[in-house]
């Protein structure tokens, strides 16, 4: 079994949690800024580590006085905010458990973990929220007091505990240990109910002060990151944590629409996103300086961007080529810089891989981005990039602490302190996905000399066609992704004559893509997939895709769908992973036509 591990450079002390970075961070640097808040005037106001802890411990008195005890759960459930990052240490501070839900969760999905997970307490964000809960009350009888950010509730409850002593607080605070539950992360679910992930102090602490030491470029005082994924993401969970541990400063934007002028106004130095969202920049870039009259450009730009970035990876890059690379970096990468804000330098990109396009184009232009890798069960991060070490097109190698290996089967397996404890209340899926000591990831993967990881796929999502070949969804969709016309790529085929794939628009860039080549901007999605200029572009985004891979595994059918496959469709998680089985059964009639004599109307919206 191929294997790679690096060993930690810190271990922590058992009596250890999440907390005592908080604590740390204060005694180092009191007065350094840690998050900064917008006001209604759009000015960003900076909040100390010492008014943050001074904060924290308020508020953790106040759930004492309420009745929280050690160990017991507290739900979240809100947008990306200031006041998440504060209940969750409130939480953990009084000794109890936190437990995320994402705000796009219906009724259903909020019973289900409150239910589960015996969450006695609940923090929501306004009203929408509470008309969700509301329906749900009556099956969550353990849930016995509901707060809101958008009211007076986090300041009524601070002022609740002043009884609270700073001896009884402190004993709330140091009485979860390093290897105790911190929180219960619910998995997004592709598939079935959600699982409940028990993540530890441990993996948390661990990962900070290890994953710390090894990016001293990108996390260091004083720097900034702006969050926009949702909190409730193990993600964006751990990189809060981490940035009180590495002392950055933290803003929060709730509103993807509004991410762009808060990068500009707040500077970070870092981002952390998806690969959708750097998909997304570069396409929207291209497509205004097409509306521009500079689409040209543009491209000979990031032509220009991929070569120079290529040929520096290679370790040589020729004269001409690095002259081109200067008068494009005055012209257009600095513009690109400036949108960011300025200062960004470098991003992680997790969840999807990145295509080697877009890696190039975005080192080029200034930004290094440091692919990652790991899942809700290995408290984030197993591998990622450092700057200093960087693979294009996989995604970095082992973090210290934790170890990662090659199945004979090519199934991705994985260890460390980093690890969960297992499935809540689930042991058959536990032991299931814990075994010998390693976590079956469920992702398919190869390991090259170095320890550098790439994934190659998803061990369930493998299609096998009739005629037995293994086909993975994966490299076909996302290069289709990155086209600007496709919103979502679903690869099918599995026991088919062929492959196929169902193809949905992305509403918000279609407009624009619409006005740049002679199409009416007005029209919508469902009308826009019916026509022939339209369907033409996606037929050469499929033509360019099949020629990277054999026949038997080249896209040989697609339907343009007309409707957008979002998460508020069902047909997404809230990390924008595919819910495949929703798809296939909600598009099964055009699935089966596909493959069938269906009617010739839908076999119109049929090209290869």
């Amino acid at each position: 079994m191929q294997q790679y591990e690096i060993p930690r450079h810190i271990t922590s002390d058992a009596s250890d949690n999440i907390t005592d970075l908080l604590v740390e961070r204060v005694k180092k640097t009191p007065n350094l800024p840690l998050y900064g808040v917008q006001n209604e005037a759009g000015e960003w106001l900076s909040i100390t580590a010492l008014e943050f802890e001074t904060q924290v411990k308020s508020l953790a008195k106040g759930l004492i006085s309420a009745g929280i005890q050690p160990g017991q759960a507290v739900a979240i459930m809100s947008r990306t905010r200031y006041e998440w990052s504060l209940v969750d240490f409130a939480i953990w501070y009084a000794g109890a458990v936190s437990v995320p839900i994402y705000e796009t969760s219906a009724p259903a999905q909020m019973e289900w973990i409150l239910s589960n997970s015996d969450s006695v307490a609940l923090f929501i964000e306004n009203a929408e929220h509470l008309k969700r809960y509301e329906e749900i009350k009556n099956n969550t009888p353990l849930v016995r007091t509901v707060w809101r950010f958008d009211q007076k509730d986090i300041e009524n409850l601070s002022a609740l505990g002043k009884d609270v002593s700073d001896e009884q607080l402190e004993a709330r605070r140091r009485s979860a240990k390093l290897a105790d539950l911190a929180t219960l992360i619910y998995t997004s679910g592709t598939t079935g109910k959600p699982k409940g992930c028990e993540l530890t102090h441990e993996g948390f602490v661990e990962l900070s002060r290890n994953a710390q030491v090894e990016l001293p470029e990108v996390l260091w005082e004083g720097t900034s990151t702006l969050l926009f994924l949702p909190m409730a993401h193990v993600f964006a969970r751990f990189i809060a944590v981490i940035a009180i541990h590495s002392g950055v400063k933290v803003g929060h934007q709730p509103d993807a629409k509004n991410v762009a002028p808060a990068m500009a106004s707040f500077h970070p130095n870092f981002l952390l996103a998806v690969p959708r969202v750097f998909e997304k920049v570069y396409n929207s870039a291209e497509q205004k300086a097409e509306a521009g009259g500079k689409g040209k450009i543009f491209r000979a730009a990031a032509d220009a961007a991929v070569a120079w970035s290529m040929a520096d990876e290679a370790g040589k890059v020729p004269l001409g080529l690095a002259l081109k690379h200067k008068v494009f970096d005055a012209l257009v990468y600095k513009k690109l810089r400036a949108a960011m804000g300025g200062e960004v330098k470098y991003a992680v990109s997790g969840g999807a891989p990145l295509g080697t396009r877009l890696g190039h184009f975005y080192r080029a232009m200034g930004l290094t981005v440091l692919e990652g890798y790991g899942l809700t069960e290995t408290t984030a991060p197993a591998t990622i990039g450092r700057p200093s070490k960087v693979k294009i097109g996989k995604v970095g190698y082992a973090l210290p602490g934790t170890k990662v290996a090659i199945a004979e089967d090519g199934e991705i397996l994985l260890a460390g302190y980093n690890i969960m404890r297992g499935y809540w209340r689930n042991p058959e899926a536990t032991a299931d996905a814990i075994r010998n000591g390693w976590f079956h990831s469920g992702d398919i993967g190869e390991l090259d000399s170095d320890g550098f990881l790439s994934i190659t796929g998803r061990k369930k999502e493998l299609l096998v066609t009739a005629g037995g070949k293994n086909v993975a969804p994966a490299p076909l969709e996302d290069p289709l992704r990155a086209n600007p016309l496709i919103g979502q790529a679903v690869v099918i085929g599995d026991q088919k004559p062929f492959i196929a794939a169902l193809i949905s628009l992305d509403a918000e860039m279609l407009p624009i893509w619409l006005g740049n080549n002679g199409g009416d901007k007005s029209m919508s999605v469902a009308e826009a997939a019916k026509t022939d200029l339209v369907r033409n572009e996606v037929q050469r985004a499929v033509d360019e895709v099949n020629r990277s891979v054999s026949k038997a595994e080249s896209i040989r059918k697609f339907v343009i769908i007309e409707t957008e496959l979002t998460e508020e469709s069902g047909h997404l998680t809230p990390s924008l992973k595919i819910k495949r089985n929703q798809v296939m059964s909600d598009f099964s009639p055009v699935v089966d036509e596909i493959y069938g004599s269906g009617p010739s109307t839908v076999e119109a919206a049929v090209n290869g």
